[in-house]
């Protein structure tokens, strides 16, 4: 049996060298991996130590001394920390730049992005799914073998000194913030709390002389950089002053955005593969990290042109009656007031709006809802629909108000939505892709 106290990790990254490969569900034991005998609020993986060796994991990291049967454990203080440390130690082998990322809205769709042009040119790792938080974070840097030569690492955040946390162990050499709006607000206190919080990536790359790309047309990430006088800096935006200029063309409802650098007069046209008009600048931001790292621009072109989205972020759906804009995988008040805005341009003759309650708003709850409803009803569309307790407390506004997605259900199987585009949008316990059905 060995210790922590007499195992370093140095020695443990020796063993995860020869496997190269770690799992944390027994469930689906990779070959000769090692299993990280994670804890969380209702399970205790020591408990199925056992089980991973038996389905062939070739070691086990637990932090129970009783689950300890032979040389194959390795009993540590705390397997949780033990795994950021051995991400942070396997990082600090990996010459290669890593791009960090993070944002209230659109990280995961940019992660993408960048991945597609990235991958033109280099061999690139991104983070897979939304594996973007303390435990999903060291997972995806043990998944880089040295074969990679880039790496895109999407972190997120609900509360104070998180990026920071994660940036210690990720090392980005380039950082990305997508943008700063009002999410999560319980943990966070203010939105100048979530500034300050996505501003540790700022902080981290003004430190260690990082390259930062920035929205330049930004005026809050704009602030955030200035405070902190971080001196290399690759802009991407609308207006000229950016090192990439760029515009959306059309959007009915797929998205064409063209693009040039500052200094050329050749404008590239994109036809895109996604919707709502805030992906604009994710495409922009992708477009400006591919040009830095010297992808070829008819590359670009191609990686962002060939990008499907396919994680419920904006996805197009032609059902037999209608277009519907699905995009339920969150909501808080700058995602929802973005797709408010992108239905505003979309060419469609009719528009229905759909939109349940954001969640995680805290004392801000009936203000910011109040605000979404009159929002919404300003763009005039044929049916506007709120869905959810929170939206429900204002049912004397017009628009059509329903307490439950299932009531909402009913309704729409009562009077059908037909050759119309609709908009679904809420936060992601609201299961609005039970809609689809009545859609």
């Amino acid at each position: 049996m060995s210790t922590m106290n007499s195992m370093t990790t140095e020695q443990l990254y020796q063993r995860y060298r020869e496997s190269g490969i770690v799992s944390t569900d027994s469930r689906n034991i990779i070959p000769n991996s090692i299993f990280f005998a994670l804890k969380g609020e209702r399970f205790n993986a020591n408990k199925f130590a056992a089980q991973a060796l038996e389905s062939g994991a070739k070691w086990a990291v637990v932090d129970e001394v009783k689950y300890v049967a032979d040389e194959r454990y390795v009993l540590v203080e705390d397997v949780l920390t033990t795994l950021q440390e051995l991400a942070r130690h396997h990082r600090r082998q990996l010459h290669i730049p890593v791009i960090g990322i993070t944002g209230t809205n659109g990280k995961t769709t940019t992660k993408e992005l960048l991945y597609a042009v990235l991958s033109q040119r280099f061999k690139t790792y991104a983070t897979k799914g939304n594996l973007n938080n303390h435990i999903g974070v060291p997972l995806t840097l043990l998944s880089i073998d040295h074969s990679i030569e880039m790496a895109v690492i999407e972190m997120g955040a609900n509360h104070q000194q998180e990026i920071a946390f994660l940036c210690g162990i990720t090392a980005p050499t380039h950082g990305l913030i997508t943008n700063v709006g009002k999410a999560h607000l319980e943990g966070f206190g203010s939105f100048e709390g979530v500034k300050k919080a996505k501003g540790e990536l700022y902080d981290f790359l003004k430190m260690h002389d990082g390259v930062l790309f920035l929205q330049g047309d930004n005026a809050y990430l704009r602030e955030m950089e200035m405070q902190r006088a971080i001196s290399k800096v690759v802009r991407y935006g609308f207006s000229s002053t950016n090192d990439i200029v760029g515009q959306l063309k059309y959007a009915n409802p797929l998205l064409s955005v063209s693009w040039k650098t500052r200094e050329s007069t050749t404008d590239h046209l994109i036809q895109t593969q996604l919707t709502g008009s805030y992906n604009t600048e994710n495409i922009l931001a992708a477009i400006a990290v591919g040009h830095f790292f010297g992808v070829d621009d008819t590359r670009i072109n191609q990686g962002i042109a060939d990008y499907t989205p396919a994680n419920n972020r904006s996805q197009i759906t032609k059902t037999v009656h209608n277009t519907v804009i699905a995009d339920y995988y969150n909501a808080n008040v700058n995602s929802m007031e973005a797709a408010l805005a992108n239905m505003k341009v979309i060419d469609a003759d009719r528009k229905v709006i759909v939109l349940g309650d954001m969640f995680e708003l805290g004392e801000d709850t009936w203000k910011e809802h109040r605000c979404m409803i009159d929002r919404a009803l300003a763009l005039g569309a044929e049916r506007t629909i709120f869905v959810g307790e929170a939206f429900y407390a204002h049912q004397h506004v017009n628009g059509e108000f329903y307490e439950s997605t299932e009531k909402a259900k009913e309704a729409l199987r009562e009077q059908p939505v037909v050759n119309s585009t609709v908009l679904l949008k809420a936060s992601r316990g609201m299961a609005f892709e039970t809609l689809m059905d009545v859609l």
